[in-house]
């Protein structure tokens, strides 16, 4: 049996607060990883969404997989389209509040 890594949570700090948290999950299968993303409320400054996706997909779990299972809130569109800038392919749909993206991740020189 193959002893998949336990989960870990990336965090994105501003001013010394948690504004944005993902957890990592790696998954049986070492193609495939999954996270959950959340962004705490109230005014962040721009690109804190950005920074939260990039932490996720430079993370060395994710980064060694080719393929990324995520949830985001609905309607946040800054998390999507940078999943959309770094990804492949990606494929979205809505399930309540939730967002579940499927992205085939580029492979990293």
């Amino acid at each position: 049996m193959t002893r998949v890594p336990d989960p870990h949570e990336v965090q994105i700090d501003i001013d010394g607060r948690m504004a944005a948290v993902a957890e990592v999950r790696p998954t049986d299968d070492p193609t495939v990883v999954r996270s959950a993303m959340h962004i705490e409320s109230g005014h962040l400054p721009p690109g804190t969404r950005s920074a939260l996706v990039d932490a996720v997909l430079d993370d060395p779990q994710v980064s060694g997989a080719s393929h990324l299972s995520a949830s985001m809130p609905a309607g946040d569109s800054e998390l999507l389209e940078r999943v959309r800038e770094r990804a492949d392919s990606v494929e979205s749909r809505r399930a309540g509040a939730t967002n579940i993206v499927e992205a085939d991740l580029r492979r990293q020189p």
